[in-house]
């Protein structure tokens, strides 16, 4: 089996949000990098993926940007190695300094002050998405809706045995708001997947709540959900993934819009099932002042990160690879 990718921290309108410890469920031994450099931390993370390139790893991307990652997780050994700035549970901490030592830590008061400029204008924009959502919300059948989730629930489970388990749901990200831009790693999750549902709408039409019910269904049913949280809204979901039905959802609109390429691959739109017929034309006015009004925060606050990012890069020192090779062997001597 591939890698699997994906983000367990994001930067939302929520400010930086972390879901690592459900990713932790039956992980025995958890090991966190410490170092004042995310650099070396991500050099050291990435010679263990080589070092255990022959297990299947799940790689945690960083919100930093491209640069950088979180940490992996090899869930056959029961291990994770992660940057020591996401870990909030038990773990034990290798110090990388002891190796590689560094005289000055960064000054990082810029890049937090920047850093939440950004939230500042994700949470704006949020509170204008919210304004959109109504318009929608005012036109939409929610007895249609409750019944049209019911039926496509049914068609999901009808027939499959339950399992006599607790089941896990893991919470994550496909994707976050970074210096790079608006990311995500959705061809590479779906890729794999063969029944693959591409929901369609618009904001308020309930994409969130039918993805969420979806979610307690499968859970309830035994079945572990791999459950992706929206990195504008934390609180919504933008795609529910179930890999022992080898289906995913999720939410294909902007700014993460894809279209069925292959047979197992379809469109379920909401706005078309649920919605009163004409809403965008007759509304079009208002629903377009809404959009540009919370797009050109979502981009001030991009500018915000990218800024915050050049300030960070510039607290990052170099090390030769001599360095990162002693890091890595510290570490794996400690595991």
């Amino acid at each position: 089996m591939p890698n699997l990718h994906y983000y367990v921290t994001g930067n939302t309108a929520d400010g930086l949000v972390n879901f690592l410890d459900s990713n932790l469920n039956g992980i025995d031994q958890v090991i966190k990098l410490r170092h004042p450099s995310a650099s070396l931390k991500t050099k050291v993370i990435q010679n263990l993926l080589e070092h255990y390139q022959n297990n299947t790893i799940e790689v945690l991307h960083s919100p930093l940007g491209s640069r950088y990652l979180d940490g992996i997780i090899i869930r056959e050994r029961s291990l994770a190695f992660l940057d020591e700035a996401i870990v909030t549970g038990e773990s034990t901490a290798i110090n990388l300094e002891e190796t590689v030592p560094t005289k000055d830590y960064p000054d990082l008061t810029d890049f937090n002050v920047l850093t939440q400029s950004a939230y500042d204008s994700f949470a704006k924009g949020l509170s204008i998405h919210d304004e959109l959502e109504e318009v929608y919300i005012s036109q939409m059948d929610f007895n249609h809706a409750d019944q049209f989730t019911a039926e496509f629930i049914s068609r999901l489970l009808t027939g499959v045995s339950k399992k006599d388990r607790t089941a896990h749901t893991f919470h994550r990200l496909f994707g976050t708001n970074t210096v790079d831009g608006v990311v995500n790693v959705v061809p590479h999750l779906k890729e794999n997947i063969e029944n693959v549902f591409f929901i369609k709408g618009r904001a308020g039409t309930g994409k969130s709540t039918f993805m969420k019910k979806i979610s307690k269904a499968c859970v309830e049913h035994g079945f572990d959900v791999e459950m992706y949280h929206c990195s504008f809204d934390s609180n919504s979901i933008d795609m529910v993934l179930v890999r022992d039905l080898d289906v995913c959802i999720f939410d294909s609109t902007d700014p993460h819009e894809f279209f069925p390429e292959r047979d197992g691959e379809e469109i379920v739109d909401l706005y078309e099932e649920l919605v009163t017929p004409g809403t965008d034309e007759r509304y079009e006015a208002e629903i377009n002042e809404l959009n540009n009004n919370y797009k050109s925060y979502m981009k001030q606050g991009i500018l915000y990160l990218q800024l915050a990012g050049i300030k960070f890069d510039k607290n990052e020192q170099g090390f030769s690879n001599t360095d990162v090779q002693k890091a890595v062997v510290y570490t794996l001597n400690s595991v």
